[in-house]
């Protein structure tokens, strides 16, 4: 229990001055590892990961001594002048990837931003802007991104919209197909819709629907916030399907905590932005090129790729026989370490269950438990939360 951390004060001091947009619940003073520490001393294993944010966990060692020698040396200078980190993240990044260029920023949001608006600029000499994206996406909060998702709950109350978005139905090529019109310049999607409760892209509309785009010139842009950096299993989602986009954004894992976003092209988009076309104030500053640097070090050196392949297959295997057991499990869906457990009912009262017996999970879509635990998570953990997740189900009452 950390005695200095008053929690009512905090709570109380957080309802006076914070816009009412969030419902907090739990006060988190401490993490290592999977595991947070609340202010009265609560152990809890972290199956949230700061919505897939802290990829190697909490207070990993190497990304604290690399923030300690880091902010020791210097935090901020801007984009005017070169940093000793951010040339060579964009190095690894690129060849990680599709061989192309990186634009730096700060969010997934502001990635996002950055590919809409490289498509735009790209389409700018044919006349095209619009951008065919998935029924139940999500692809942030600003004005251009919430119109890009595709649910009408994150819209409602912001019109008007900007104009330039159309929306398909997800794994289904002819409905794609269908909105194509001689303004459509790309095609944006998540390859799992995260919090559109967890639902994978089929191989089969994937690899269709990236054959369609060569075929009629068109962008095939791949949201990799939530996916990207080993989350699904390999190092970008996109590796699963055997195809290449023109670009994808990046975000969450990437910084391991530390906020970084990352917008990564292809050859054909790599000079698209010319001196002044786009910017950030914030974005690629040494500090955050530091950390992730340091994420995408320990993803090699730990061999977290294969371990969240693993790892992923374990839990999946787990939690199988608790779709047989109890009756309102419908489904187990996901890939790697994103899955989610499919409740026929709102399945907040289950999450609530799971953090009383010290599990965090998050509830998306109204009814699926959503699980996105440290890439470096061990057996005995994932074990640890099938056992609690078990426990949970067999308690409630419905």
């Amino acid at each position: 229990m950390n005695p200095a951390v008053d929690k009512a004060l905090v709570v109380e001091t957080h309802s006076k001055f914070h816009t009412p947009n969030y419902a907090p619940s739990h006060l988190f003073v401490r993490g290592e590892g999977s595991y947070l520490w609340d202010s009265e001393g609560k152990k809890y294993l972290d199956f949230v990961s700061g919505i897939a944010v802290t990829a190697l966990g909490h207070c990993h060692p190497a990304m604290v001594e690399a923030l300690k020698e880091q902010a020791d040396k210097l935090f901020h200078s801007s984009n005017l002048y070169y940093n000793e980190h951010a040339p060579f993240l964009a190095e690894t990044l690129s060849d990680m990837t599709m061989g192309g260029k990186v634009i730096f920023c700060n969010s997934g949001a502001e990635a996002n931003e950055g590919l809409i608006k490289l498509a735009r600029k790209w389409g700018s000499e044919s006349g095209r802007h619009e951008i065919i994206t998935m029924k139940n996406s999500f692809h942030g909060r600003t004005l251009a991104t919430l119109t890009a998702t595709g649910q009408d709950k994150i819209q409602k109350g912001f019109a008007p919209l900007p104009e330039g978005f159309v929306y398909a139905d997800y794994n289904n090529l002819d409905s794609v197909k269908a909105c194509k019109t001689d303004k459509t310049v790309a095609v944006m999607l998540e390859l799992v819709q995260a919090e559109g409760g967890v639902v994978p892209a089929d191989g089969d509309f994937i690899q269709g629907l990236a054959a369609w785009c060569r075929e009629n010139n068109l962008l095939l842009l791949l949201d990799e916030i939530q996916t990207g950096v080993g989350r699904t299993g390999r190092s970008f989602a996109y590796k699963h399907y055997d195809i290449e986009p023109d670009a994808i954004s990046l975000a969450k894992g990437l910084g391991g905590g530390f906020p970084m976003g990352a917008v990564v092209t292809g050859k054909k988009l790599q000079d698209v932005f010319g001196p002044g076309s786009h910017g950030t104030t914030f974005g690629g500053q040494p500090l955050a090129c530091a950390m992730a640097r340091t994420v995408l070090k320990v993803f090699r050196e730990e061999h977290l790729e294969q371990h969240a392949s693993d790892m992923g297959a374990l839990l999946k295997s787990e939690l199988a026989p608790l779709v047989e057991k109890y009756a309102f499990v419908e489904a187990l869906r996901g890939q790697g370490l994103l899955l989610g457990l499919v409740i026929d009912r709102p399945a907040k009262e289950l999450e609530e269950l799971l953090a009383e017996r010290g599990l965090l999970t998050v509830c998306t879509a109204g009814n699926v438990i959503r699980m996105l635990p440290p890439l470096n998570v061990s057996p005995d953990q994932v074990r640890e939360a099938v056992g609690i997740i078990d426990e949970a189900c067999a308690a409630w009452k419905i």
